[in-house]
């Protein structure tokens, strides 16, 4: 069955989560390195998890480098570009859902939020709010928002109605921000950070019909113990996951949160350094999208 790939690497993942209480049996259990295969190196200039992103549906890559985005068809091994005519350099970047659209975030003074037509490579918007830089930016599923989040000079957390070229909803972080997942229904999204994994909820955003935006409101996850990690990336789960929150700290923890903002599971990944923890996240991202590919054929 063309499932049963998929089905079999959701069962591995499961068993790795444990219970606090249960992580000195994890010893026994398999090496990630048995269950991934690498099959392609790519040299890219990304500085963090926001300078990187990939278009589940063409696989294209996109890296800032500079000024210009570098957009890469690993499969055929071409490359295209899309250049800031600001000349200001790109910090962070994220596909639409549909692969249409690209937004972008820049550093500098008054630095802008642009959205880009992949396919044109041309700007469809430029939306600016931020003082500082921008650290994150992502799209809702349902496409209908943009979030920004500020450097640690800037430190605002910005929702866009991208179309109205307006803010409906806005906050400030106290943490550095490094990275931001939304929901799969759109309701909420959380950014992680250091000490900071934090969930904003849209509820007022979607019921504010004024011209000036409402406070973003926001709750804190309940770390417990790992209250003094640094969380390097953040991904919301999918299909049958949805209610399940995925954060990876810098220590070489995956993290499971609930629905209710607790920490439920953590696994000790036996590796070091955010760039390692952040592959692994991806990899989870890129599962998550599969299992949902996966039940809509079934």
């Amino acid at each position: 069955m063309p499932g049963d790939g998929v089905t079999n690497i959701r069962s591995r993942i499961r068993k790795l989560l444990r219970t606090p209480s249960a992580r000195s049996r994890r010893s026994g259990g398999e090496s990630l390195g048995r269950k991934v295969t690498l099959e392609k190196v790519l040299g890219v200039t990304a500085m963090g998890n926001s300078g990187l992103a990939c278009d589940p549906r063409s696989g294209l890559v996109a890296y800032p480098a500079g000024c210009a985005v570098v957009l890469l068809n690993p499969r055929k091994n071409k490359q295209s570009h899309i250049i800031n005519t600001s000349r200001k350099t790109v910090t962070a970047l994220s596909f639409s859902p549909d692969g249409k659209y690209l937004v972008t975030g820049e550093c500098g003074h008054l630095p802008a939020v642009r959205l880009w037509d992949v396919a044109e490579r041309c700007q469809v918007a430029e939306l600016q709010r931020h003082k500082f830089g921008v650290a994150c930016v992502a799209f809702s599923p349902d496409s209908k928002y943009v979030v920004s989040v500020g450097n640690q000079h800037d430190m605002m957390v910005n929702v866009w109605a991208w179309k109205k070229d307006v803010v409906v909803a806005a906050n400030k972080v106290s943490s550095k921000v490094t990275g931001v997942s939304f929901s799969e229904d759109s309701s909420y999204f959380v950014t992680v950070g250091n000490r900071h994994v934090r969930f904003w909820y849209l509820d007022q955003c979607r019921a504010n019909k004024a011209s000036a935006p409402v406070p973003l409101l926001g709750r804190s996850g309940l770390l417990g113990e790992l209250r003094n990690n640094l969380f390097c990336a953040v991904a919301c789960g999918r299909g049958s996951t949805a209610d399940a929150t995925f954060c990876v700290a810098s220590a070489g923890l995956l993290c499971e949160f609930s629905s209710r903002r607790v920490l439920e599971k953590w696994v000790d990944l036996r590796v070091s350094g955010p760039d390692e923890m952040f592959c692994i996240l991806r990899f989870l991202e890129i599962i998550n999208e599969l299992f949902v590919v996966n039940n809509k054929c079934s």
